[in-house]
């Protein structure tokens, strides 16, 4: 066979063997739809199995590599395949994986040890479960007991998880599937100034308005010993809302003269990915009764937590367990995963990645009409995408940002009240150079979008058309 000919077998080859991928890809697909509820959404309209990790690189099933710029949800906290933790978990692994808490467990005490020196809670105690939902669960049966209430404030456009108490206090409609509660909540203003109400106040406006507002909302919608206020000091899902520095700490000061707790649910906001601070409650002058974590610091593995003080955890009259919560290997992953973040100071390499991005980002999408602003803190940028010339979001742009982003090789994450939010939350070790990259490629598809959507939006405008709210919902 000549050289031609080889070439030729060889591109066939390949060829033939791309077509069994997708044939095995679509198959999966087939089953995942058979077997797992319909409500488990999944990203793009032709989802992607992920197969393989280092570093901040993924790889799918069908050989495709990406730039991972979403984190499995901010969840991939030290990026993939990272040595110290692999191995911190096969020795784990090798001794022990389960024993429950029935039985004292190292892992587990040297980590909430850990955790609780880092929370900035005095005399602070750890529970250890396996979800953020399960933590923010557990930390409103703690304030519930303690405060012998079942009414609770929380934020409009929060996520807070999917329990049947943590769907009681998210305030997005597209997340709260059932209106039926364990729990009585009257709902907080976010302190969102690009959108809402308060839009175009200046910061020291706003907080104004909003303690005000809970003054009277306490007043007028509540019996008066509610249990606590739950807030997420960047609202994750929500599309990356912030606050004013210092909102958090105005409604504290309200909530005091009631003795209403605080709980600061760190999910996504913990172990330093904001930059500015190690939790995002550091930012409002706020001192929490309760934290709630997750994600991040099992860098993959299931875990989660509440720390807070000692008073308000210890205040379960009943006698209870975790199984799975803390148990030898999540712990020992966890641990590994915090020395990570500390010996490296990836809270500091977070905030200068993250104002690299975040000027490359608005420099780059100056010129874009469907970019509304561009928001966030450290490695937690969200772009806010909106129907030319107004500040009507738009879902439809991002859903076509997001799959032309998966073409050009970068995955990014969507939120916002109507999923019109890009959510860019990569591993906190992410190089300067792999920023920039990831940058630009979405910038491309960004740009991409917007020409190729043109035509028609001059068209909706010239009819008085509108691609606004409803748009891809």
């Amino acid at each position: 066979m000549g050289i031609a000919g080889a070439v030729g077998a060889q591109g066939a080859s390949k060829s033939g063997a791309s077509k069994i991928r997708r044939s095995e890809h679509a198959a999966l697909l087939a089953r995942h739809r058979k077997v797992v509820p319909s409500w488990v959404g999944l990203y793009y309209d032709e989802p992607i199995e992920l197969v393989s990790g280092k570093g901040c690189w993924v790889t799918d099933a069908e050989g495709n590599t990406y730039l991972d710029l979403f984190g499995g949800i901010l969840t991939t906290s030290i990026g993939h395949g990272v040595d110290e933790f692999v191995e911190a978990v096969r020795a784990q692994a090798g001794r022990m994986v389960h024993s429950s808490t029935l039985y004292l467990i190292r892992p587990m005490v040297e980590l909430a040890e850990r955790i609780a020196s880092l929370s900035g809670i005095p005399d602070a105690k750890v529970f250890l479960c396996n979800s953020g939902t399960e933590a923010v669960d557990a930390a409103l049966m703690m304030c519930a007991t303690a405060r012998r209430s079942n009414q609770v404030l929380a934020v409009r456009n929060s996520y807070h998880g999917r329990s049947f108490s943590a769907v009681a206090v998210t305030g997005n409609r597209s997340w709260s599937p059932s209106s039926f509660s364990p729990l009585v909540v009257s709902w907080v203003h976010a302190g969102d100034a690009y959108r809402g109400i308060f839009a175009g106040r200046t910061p020291a406006e706003l907080i104004d308005a909003a303690a005000r507002d809970l003054e009277e909302l306490i007043a007028t919608t509540t019996a008066g010993d509610v249990a606590c206020l739950i807030a997420e000091p960047i609202q994750g899902v929500g599309g990356f809302v912030v606050p004013p520095d210092g909102y958090f700490g105005a409604l504290q000061r309200v909530l005091s003269r009631y003795g209403i707790l605080f709980v600061s649910d760190e999910v996504q906001t913990g172990w330093g990915r904001t930059g500015e601070h190690f939790w995002g409650y550091q930012a409002h002058s706020v001192e929490p009764d309760l934290l709630t974590f997750a994600k991040g610091l099992g860098n993959g593995l299931a875990i989660g937590g509440v720390v807070g003080r000692t008073p308000v955890v210890d205040a379960i009259p009943a006698s209870s367990i975790s199984t799975f919560g803390g148990n030898p290997l999540a712990a020992a992953g966890a641990l590994a995963t915090l020395q990570y973040i500390c010996d490296r100071d990836l809270q500091h390499h977070a905030s200068t990645v993250g104002r690299r991005m975040r000027h490359r980002l608005e420099h780059g999408a100056a010129g874009l009409a469907t970019v509304g602003e561009i928001r966030g803190k450290g490695l937690m940028i969200g772009v806010d995408l909106v129907v030319p010339g107004t500040t009507d979001p738009s879902p439809v742009t991002a859903d076509a940002v997001l799959d032309a982003a998966r073409v050009d090789g970068v995955l990014v994450g969507k939120g916002g009240l109507y999923g019109n939010v890009l959510r860019i939350s990569p591993p906190m070790t992410l190089s300067a150079a792999e920023a920039d990259e990831g940058v630009d490629r979405l910038l491309h598809a960004m740009h991409a979008v917007e020409q190729a959507a043109a035509p028609d939006q001059a068209a909706a405008r010239g009819t008085g058309g509108s691609l606004g709210m409803d748009g891809g919902r």
